[in-house]
């Protein structure tokens, strides 16, 4: 098996992006599969398209991509990818699109083919705190999650693909004062993790995952 990871470069200001601070570090074979690292660019449509192209380089059987989300307080697994672009801030290309569709002809949304409640109950099993999330926001993030599993679902490709957000690393809340934070090690382990889960896991586990509200 070959797993492709993705991390993005640092935006919004900061000198780092956990996401790719922790898939550089990762080993080079988890449970027996090849771990291929892709840093990608904070941008809108240039994003994707570097995927893409690694995904055509080294035909991967899944592609997980990796993204910082400032604020969250665990490991969080996103479940759906939405249609939409609807940035806050503009991206390191300087582009800002507001409620823009990604794909003018893709379905409203993509869920993940990844196992998102064993990657939780893996994780947490480290004692790293995980949970599901049913949003990946409508920044760069979303977009790529979104057009990853698109490309893969509009071109009946054989293979899985999902997105994990991590939190800040623990230099990046220092001025940041009531801003939850992650050790790198602590969330290296947890996306090692979540990749041994996705090898061992062929189908997801059948576990309550839900939220009230």
């Amino acid at each position: 098996m070959r797993i492709l990871v993705t991390g993005f470069d640092p935006f919004g200001g900061e000198k780092v992006n956990p996401a790719f601070e922790v898939i550089k570090r990762l080993r080079d074979s988890i449970e027996g599969a090849e771990i291929v690292k892709l840093q990608i660019p904070t941008a809108f449509y240039s994003s994707i398209n570097k995927i893409i192209e690694k995904i055509d380089e080294v035909n991967p059987d899944v592609v997980l991509m990796v993204g910082q989300a400032g604020g969250r307080f665990d490991v969080t697994v996103e479940r759906i990818g939405i249609n939409v672009d609807d940035a806050r801030i503009p991206d390191n290309e300087n582009q800002q699109p507001v409620d823009k569709t990604i794909d003018s002809e893709g379905l409203p949304a993509h869920f993940a083919t990844i196992p998102i409640k064993a990657i939780v109950q893996d994780i947490r099993a480290k004692n790293i705190p995980a949970s599901i999330s049913n949003t990946a926001g409508t920044y760069v993030c979303n977009h790529v999650m979104y057009g990853i599993l698109n490309h893969i679902y509009k071109n009946e490709l054989n293979m899985k693909a999902g997105f994990i957000h991590i939190p800040f690393l623990l230099e990046q809340v220092i001025a940041k004062p009531n801003t939850p934070a992650m050790s790198l090690e602590t969330m290296v382990a947890a996306i090692e993790a979540a990749i041994a889960a996705v090898v061992k896991n062929d189908k997801d586990i059948n576990v309550t995952g839900g939220t009230v509200c």
